[in-house]
């Protein structure tokens, strides 16, 4: 991985779960699969995300910032969760 941002989504069971938003190393490929069952032993079951997202780059404010607001909108959009 390059670089990676996790934020909360919206989900049934639990109000809402982890999400990975992940970009690539260039020339090396990896599924949503393996990243997931890499966490399994190196973070905890509530911390571990539950769904991966491939982006080629992560939003950024000017400064260098990950712009969460930015990725927690767009998967957020159309439910009752203000993510302001």
């Amino acid at each position: 991985m390059a670089d990676v941002a996790v934020i909360g989504v919206p989900s049934e069971r639990w109000g809402e779960t982890v999400h990975a938003v992940v970009v690539l190393k260039t020339g090396q490929p990896a599924t949503a699969e393996e990243l997931m069952a890499f966490c399994v032993d190196k973070v905890a079951g509530f911390k571990r995300p539950r769904s991966v997202e491939f982006v080629p780059e992560l939003p950024r404010n000017p400064s260098g910032k990950v712009l969460k607001q930015e990725l927690r909108t767009a998967a957020w959009a159309g439910h009752d969760r203000n993510v302001g």
